[in-house]
């Protein structure tokens, strides 16, 4: 300010000169058209619903020297600003969301300038409604008190709403919630509140109501969408209770008792009534309109009902009282009133419990003596019992049981009235066993019923029991099972049996005794059970090592129960081995055993089980013999009878062995014998008739009675061909051919010859040419040493004699030279003595075989073996 008071004249004049020489117009805006989006913002009208953001307006103007201009959008200070302006373009934007119900007007100061002159305008933006409010109830919560008796339709209430939108948006219409289920309608316009037509409000049935109550606006836009918003409230009616209601009775039905210590002038019960208006109720007056006959009263306030007499003068038991209960109002008036029925019981107390009495007074004990096992239904007349309750009624009645092992008695009657006698019944005869009690105690319980002291009394029953014969005498097992030796002398005990019989006395005494086919070597103690053998009895094992029998066990008065008795006698070794008497001499074949063999009597294992051995040979390291089957065989280096000329200068070849058969038993024993084997190489062809020379060799009466055999077969086919051939030619009276005889007439099956005795085979080793199958049936032993004579069946027809068979494998089955079996003869058979000068026979009939054989060989031209 000092610099300007100091500017010279001649500065200012410059200065104006300037300005007029260089003038300059104002900016200006474009006028805003209807409806038209670019100008000045003058006519600018926005919905509040407009979204935050969105581009509104153009600021629109001009420059007269044509400069370009710039924007501004200013306020009122404390104003908010709701947009924002591009200075370049002009571009207004929304940046604060609009209320129309806050706001519904905006001042806006828009500017354009030049950047020398600026224009500034105040322009008003509309702000249009849109429906984004919900109504709103006032003057809430809605609490209205309506009398029951007000009538159906009347008005009871007014409901008021506001929304703050404008047009349809700002319109409230009314309606309830669940209509059909209350009382009450509304004006969809006004809001009233009404009660429905027909319908009256009964404070005694349902004294509060809830409506709920909708107010909806008529909707609008809002975002471009038609919404319509609703708001609810609830509505609280009380009915008041109105005098128009009876009173009533409470608790009933009404009953009361007078006992027989009851005090005159003492309360029985107490009536209660109630108004049945409880919202504003009256007071109740009681009284007795009849049935007291003078015994009883009642207190016109309280409703309590007493008895003015002793109880041994009212002369009823049941007494019905007639009580009424009446309103009085606050003037003092009776107006309703109702009636009551009282029952009235004259009871007797109960102080006496149940007594029981015998037949001199009460007792609490009763005995009785009786056999056990009565019959079931029975009674025990022994017992005299009574029974009694002095009280009346109820208080007299009371149920009797008995008290210990259920199921044993039964008390009749189970229910008393004042008094009974006592029964008592045998329910289970079974259970009432001495062997088991020998006294059995009970108690008789009385117990009273229906009264609350349940008063009782017990009495003992004792009932001592008889024994009887109802036992059978019964054994610890049903069977017993016994061992013993052989060699046990007689009188041996074998086994002892035990049998109890739980009765008492005589009855309980027992006898035993021994019976069956088994039991001849046996006898038993009567009173202890003892079984042992007869004083001759002499066991063995070997001829019968099973026994049984059956025990009997018996009381004095018959009744008697068995058990069975197995009894084993165990063998002892008492028997030595045996050999057959028919190995003293065997023949040995060079590369084939013989065989001894030895029977122990023993029973069982190892008893009769033999081993063999040999104990002296001359000369030694010649013989092997198996332990346990007896069979004797030539070292495995001596394979012809050169080696054993090479052992020993006997040229016989028969040795002396001295061999055992010794069993297993403890003690062992043993027997010894001598055996001579007669060794031979065997040089015959192989052939069955070899193989039975050689079978034979010991037995030549064998060969002659087979040989005889043969003979006699071929005679009598001879014979029966000659008979057959004479009868056809004299039938015929002519002579056939032979050849045409046989083909004419065949041969019937039934008269085939039948040799199976005698069979042809090839062996499997050398020792065997010969085959011979003997009947089983004539033969006793396996070493075919028997005397006895074959007896052939008759032949019918000649058998051509079959081929020689090939050597089958070395088990098949077939007779053997008989120095290979080891079975024992009977020692009945004797057996002849052996002749001297028999072995020279034999040796040269074997000889003169061989060189047949030996040229039969050849001939063939079989390898020599």
């Amino acid at each position: 300010m000092k610099h300007v008071r100091h500017f010279t004249p001649s500065l200012f004049l410059s200065l104006v000169h300037i300005c007029l020489v260089q003038a300059n117009y104002a900016p200006y805006f474009f006028d805003n058209g209807a409806r038209s989006t670019n100008g000045n913002m003058a006519l600018l009208s926005l919905s509040e619903d407009t979204p935050v953001g969105t581009h509104v307006y153009t600021l629109n103007g001009t420059d007269p020297e044509g400069d370009p201009v710039t924007y501004d959008l200013t306020y009122e200070a404390g104003s908010r600003r709701y947009f924002s302006v591009d200075k370049n373009l002009g571009n207004v934007t929304l940046i604060e969301e609009l209320d129309r119900e806050k706001e519904d007007e905006i001042e806006v100061i828009v500017s354009i300038s030049d950047g020398l002159s600026t224009v500034s305008e105040k322009v008003r933006i509309l702000v249009m409604d849109a429906n984004d409010e919900s109504p709103e109830f006032i003057n809430t919560p809605y609490i209205v008190e309506v009398p029951e008796n007000t009538p159906s339709s009347s008005s009871i209430f007014k409901i008021e709403a506001i929304d703050k939108d404008t047009g349809s948006g700002g319109s409230i219409t009314y309606f309830l919630q669940n209509i059909h289920a209350n009382k009450f309608t509304i004006d969809r316009h006004s809001g009233v509140l009404r009660i429905k037509t027909g319908v009256t409000l009964d404070y005694e049935k349902s004294r509060t109501h809830f409506v709920v109550v909708v107010a909806k606006d008529g909707g609008g836009k809002l975002r471009g969408d038609n919404k319509v918003f609703s708001a609810t409230t609830t509505v609280t009616i009380n009915v008041e209770d109105v005098q128009d209601t009876p009173p009533m009775f409470i608790g009933t039905p009404y009953y009361g008792y007078v006992y027989e210590d009851t005090l005159a002038g003492s309360e029985v019960l107490t009536v209660v009534a109630l108004d049945g208006d409880r919202g504003k109720p009256n007071s109740i007056h009681y009284c007795i309109v009849n049935g007291s006959e003078g015994s009883f009263e009642i207190n016109n306030i309280t409703g309590a009902i007493s008895v003015i007499k002793s109880p041994n003068q009212l002369k009823k038991e049941v007494y019905e009282l007639k009580v009424k209960a009446s309103e009085i109002s606050q003037e003092g008036d009776t107006s309703e009133h109702i009636f009551a029925m009282v029952t009235i019981r004259v009871v007797d107390l109960n102080n006496h419990p149940p007594t029981f009495y015998g037949e001199n007074g009460p007792q609490n004990r009763f005995e009785l003596t009786m056999y056990e096992h009565p019959p079931e239904g029975e009674i025990l007349r022994g017992l005299k019992i009574t029974v009694n309750d002095s009280d009346q009624g109820a208080n007299a009645k009371f149920n009797l049981r008995l008290v210990g092992r259920g199921g044993i008695f039964r008390v009749v009657p189970q229910t008393v009235l004042n008094e009974a006698q006592v029964t008592i019944i045998v329910e289970n005869s079974a259970a009432i066993d001495y062997e088991s009690f020998k006294v059995l105690t009970f108690k008789l319980l009385a117990i009273e019923v229906n009264t609350p002291e349940k008063f009782s009394s017990t009495a003992d029953i004792v009932i001592r029991l008889l024994d009887t014969n109802d036992n059978v005498p019964k054994f610890s097992s049903d069977y017993y099972i016994a061992r013993i030796p052989e060699n046990s002398p007689g009188g041996s005990n074998v086994v002892a049996v035990t049998a109890t019989d739980p009765d008492s006395g005589l009855w309980g005494e027992i006898k035993y005794s021994i019976y069956g086919t088994g039991a001849d070597l046996f006898l038993i103690h009567p009173s202890t059970g003892i079984i042992y053998t007869q004083p001759w009895a002499v066991l063995d094992a070997e001829v019968n090592s099973k026994y049984n029998f059956y025990v009997k066990a018996e009381d004095t008065d018959g009744k008697y129960s068995l058990a069975e008795v197995f009894i084993t006698v165990l063998d002892v070794n008492d028997h030595s081995p045996e050999f057959n008497e028919n190995i003293q001499e065997k023949t040995m074949i060079i590369g084939s055993p013989v065989k001894i063999e030895a029977i122990d009597q023993d029973a069982e294992e190892p008893n009769n089980i033999v081993d063999y051995s040999i104990m002296q040979a001359d000369p030694a390291n010649v013989f092997d013999i198996d332990q346990s089957t007896g069979e004797i065989k030539l070292k495995s280096y001596i394979r012809s009878l050169d080696i054993i000329h090479n052992i020993t200068k006997n040229k016989d070849c028969i040795w002396s062995l001295v061999v055992q058969a010794k069993d297993r038993g403890s003690p062992s024993f043993s027997t010894t014998a001598v055996l001579k084997i007669d060794i031979t190489e065997e040089t015959l062809h192989k052939g069955p008739m070899a193989a039975f020379l050689m079978q034979t060799k010991d037995n030549p009466m064998k060969a002659l009675g087979v040989l005889a055999g043969v003979m006699g077969i071929m005679v009598l086919i001879t014979i029966m061909i000659s008979t057959a051939m004479f009868w056809r030619n004299k039938r015929s009276n002519k002579v056939m051919p032979v050849r045409r005889i046989i083909k004419k007439r065949q041969m019937p099956p039934s008269r085939t010859i039948r040799m199976e005795w005698l069979k042809f085979k090839r062996p499997s080793n050398a020792a065997e040419k010969f085959v011979v199958e003997e009947d089983t049936k004539s033969l006793h032993n396996e070493n075919s040493n028997n005397n006895s004579q074959v007896v052939p069946v008759p032949p019918t027809a000649p058998l051509p004699p079959p081929p020689p068979a090939p050597a089958p494998r070395g088990d098949a089955p077939g007779w053997r030279v008989p120095t290979v079996s080891g079975s024992l003869t009977p020692k009945h058979i004797i057996k002849p003595p052996k002749k001297k000068g028999h072995s020279s026979t034999h040796n040269a009939l074997v000889s003169e075989l061989k060189m047949r054989f030996e040229k039969r060989n050849a001939a063939f031209g079989e390898p020599h073996i």
